[in-house]
């Protein structure tokens, strides 16, 4: 498959139906699932294990930082063409309560600006009661001028 052809919204979807993993070394240690995209919105499972502790055993703040740029930069990029390079320049995220461990997780992410150059995004994170733990902005930059997305072919 040719991503730099997919738009970021066909993209997305690839993603959430299995068909491109979710990449890197991340996805090896995050547990989290895409499991809704539309134009606009991400939405994802995400569960804190013991890998995700901080020295004093409770979840360490990275882990709802990750949730919260991959869901609100694929927010972003559900709403870019083929072939359009992009990247969070800027992520504000209020802790608004301690991320329990090993409790499923609800991350959203939605696009509330976009111009030729910047997408900004928020995200939530809440449990599956609709508790919030986290609230974040995010500044994505997009590049309109390089490639977006890798090749499959490492030739390419």
């Amino acid at each position: 498959m040719n991503f730099d052809k997919l738009s970021g919204l066909e993209f997305v979807r690839n993603i959430l139906e299995g068909h491109i993993p979710p990449g890197g070394m991340v996805a090896q240690v995050m547990p989290m699932e895409v499991i809704e995209v539309v134009r606009g919105y991400v939405k994802c499972h995400a569960k804190a294990d013991k890998r995700h502790t901080n020295p004093f055993g409770g979840v360490h703040g990275g882990f709802a930082a990750t949730v919260l740029d991959s869901v609100t930069a694929l927010a972003v990029h559900t709403m870019l063409e083929p072939g359009i390079g992009f990247a969070t320049l800027d992520l504000n995220i209020r802790m608004l309560k301690p991320i329990p461990l090993g409790t499923e997780l609800v991350g959203e992410g939605r696009v509330i600006h976009l111009s030729t150059k910047i997408g900004m995004s928020e995200g939530t994170l809440k449990d599956t009661a609709g508790n919030l733990y986290t609230h974040s902005t995010a500044v994505c930059i997009i590049d309109r001028m390089s490639p977006g997305l890798p090749s499959e072919d490492p030739e390419a």
